[in-house]
């Protein structure tokens, strides 16, 4: 396994709608490889989640997890999970602003408003269907990293970017309110 190099805002791949894996490529070994690479790289930048256009490839695959995450300590864990050519539905008007963050925007933190609740559907990295509902904090790393394959980081749904802030500042104004 590989730890990946991240995409940084201002990189075009960041803005480009990612292609969708065929099923006949899910078990491949290269993309294998990849969604191995990609767990680990998110792992070692505590991340939450990743996207394959993070690491420089446009295909629509996420990874997330939330288990004793540093960056997110008070936050409900969340199982490993790979989620492959994802199509999300809101279930409900409701939405929540909270704090994000982002590898590909380092060191910033802002509000960012999501819906409480939403309806996945995906395959799994096996190319297996799997059909889930997701609520608060789940909903929203799985969100945030839907909008990366389409071209989004979460500086685009800031409504107030009076909000953000650096991730120093964020530890020491805003991290316990």
């Amino acid at each position: 396994m590989s730890i990946l190099k991240v995409a940084k805002v201002g990189n075009p791949i960041l803005r480009r709608g990612a292609e969708e894996v065929a099923r006949n490529q899910v078990g491949a070994a290269p993309v294998q490889k990849l969604i191995d690479d990609m767990i680990e790289t998110m792992k070692e930048y505590d991340g939450v989640g990743l996207a394959a256009v993070q690491v420089h490839e446009s295909r629509q695959i996420a990874v997330l997890e939330v288990n004793e995450n540093p960056r997110y300590p008070r936050k409900p864990r969340v199982p490993l999970s790979v989620l492959i050519n994802p199509k999300i539905t809101p279930l409900g008007e409701e939405m929540e602003e909270d704090w994000e963050g982002c590898l590909s925007v380092p060191d910033l933190r802002g509000r960012v408003p999501r819906y409480r609740n939403i309806e996945v559907e995906a395959w799994n990295r096996r190319g297996e269907p799997v059909h889930f509902m997701a609520t608060d904090f789940h909903a929203r790393v799985i969100q945030h990293e839907w909008d990366h394959l389409h071209g989004k980081v979460f500086l685009d749904r800031m409504r107030d970017l009076s909000t953000l802030t650096f991730l120093q500042e964020f530890v020491r104004y805003w991290a316990d309110k």
